[in-house]
């Protein structure tokens, strides 16, 4: 861990009420590059903290994973001790952010309007399933759902044969980075005028606007000119391709030269005088003939002949890598990517590099994912809250802070 702080977020403080991935993911970020992130957590503590292979009870790896640079605050806000307490941290913050739903919310008395009479200038940021003025505005969202209701589970069907979730939390994450660049946005506008203001991010909202920007299509025109779905992207034929000794490879030659290429390297250079191929609006329109035939060239030669050549000629080409491959990955490994530290209960853990480099502000792994009640005593204290009645909350066990059991 590099325990130096000077990312573009140093000086922010974030009171985070998130939990499972789409929040911690978001405010993992922030603390990545230097923001003060409190993770506000109740007795039983993010329920993601019990999920996946752990060594200790609450240390989850998902957890794990989703909640390093950032300090615990173990507290009870539905006693009046703890919502006293809590609201004299709150002066000291600069961002709030939630994924609550707005009932819940409301129930704690932490609503913007509440909020921001503690804190005027705050940056209070909401992430909600769906926008607040629609009828589902209620509704309880988990990725699945977003996936489903959003159009993303539908446009697998091409590749499926019937509509499927996509492997990977990508509403959550998706929305997760969407809350980390309207937050930035808030602060960049508060720096310029001294205002705070009340961000929402929807995640259905956030979904549609995500994959309708290319599967808008012939529907971007009113009346419509086509139907909704890029034929490229929804191409049953297009997928990873079997090479001769087995192995799966990616391969896409995209403009004119990259095809003449690949054509001219399997031996079939008239094909770019085919009708159907020779330009690239012509190639879309045949999209799903053009990739059957694209496999069954890449199944006559080896991976490392196609890796090699197809690389000599500029055209893109990657293995295809498993989760697992990609510890190892040679890229990865050279640039030092996955990061290990020692964490004083878990031990050794590997962890995801800082994608994003800054040359004037870099983010920096300089804590580890706090235990439940790390560092309650602690954020209190610098929020102003007096020693004695720290020691009384925790007594009537309204924080539950480790270093006092």
């Amino acid at each position: 861990m590099n325990n130096k702080n000077n990312g573009p977020l140093t000086g922010i403080r974030v009171a985070d009420l998130t939990a499972v991935l789409l929040g911690p993911f978001a405010t993992q970020i922030m603390g990545d590059h230097g923001a003060d992130v409190i993770k506000v957590e109740g007795f039983d503590g993010d329920t993601m903290r019990s999920l996946g292979p752990k060594r200790s009870e609450n240390m989850g790896a998902v957890y794990l994973n989703a909640n390093r640079n950032k300090r615990s605050l173990c507290i009870d806000l539905k006693s009046t001790e703890g919502i006293t307490a809590f609201h004299e941290f709150l002066k000291t913050v600069d961002v709030f952010v939630h994924n609550m739903r707005p009932s819940a919310v409301n129930r704690l008395g932490l609503s913007y309007e509440e909020v921001r009479k503690i804190n005027p200038n705050i940056i209070y940021c909401g992430a909600y399933g769906f926008g607040q003025d629609g009828p589902y505005a209620n509704k309880p969202a988990y990725d699945d759902m977003i996936q489903g209701v959003s159009g993303l589970a539908s446009l697998q069907s091409t590749l499926m044969g019937r509509p499927g979730y996509m492997p990977t939390v990508i509403a959550d994450k998706a929305t997760g980075l969407s809350v980390v660049y309207a937050i930035s946005m808030a602060l960049f506008h508060r720096e310029r005028t001294g205002e705070g203001q009340e961000v929402k991010v929807p995640m259905f909202e956030t979904m549609v606007h995500f994959q309708m920007l290319e599967h808008l299509y012939g529907q971007s025109f009113v009346p419509p000119i086509g139907s909704a779905g890029y034929p490229r992207a929804i191409s049953p034929t297009r997928h990873p391709y079997k090479t001769k000794d087995g192995r799966m490879i990616g391969v896409l030659p995209y403009v004119d030269k990259q095809w003449k290429a690949f054509f001219e390297m399997a031996g079939c250079p008239e094909m770019m005088d085919d009708p159907r191929f020779c330009t690239l609006e012509k190639r879309l329109t045949n999209i799903d003939e053009l990739y059957a035939l694209l496999s069954t060239i890449v199944e006559t030669r080896n991976a490392d002949e196609w890796l090699h050549d197809l690389e000599a000629a500029s055209i893109p080409s990657v293995p295809i890598n498993s989760p697992e491959d990609l510890i190892d990955d040679p890229h990865l490994v050279a640039i030092d990517y996955w990061q290990e530290m020692d964490h004083p209960t878990e031990g050794k853990l590997r962890s995801a590099g800082i994608p994003i480099e800054f040359s004037a502000t870099p983010g920096a792994i300089r804590k580890h994912a706090p235990t439940l009640g790390e560092h309650s005593a602690e954020v209190l204290r610098e929020s102003g809250v007096p020693e004695e009645t720290i020691k009384n909350l925790i007594a009537n066990k309204v924080i539950k802070d480790i270093k006092a059991v």
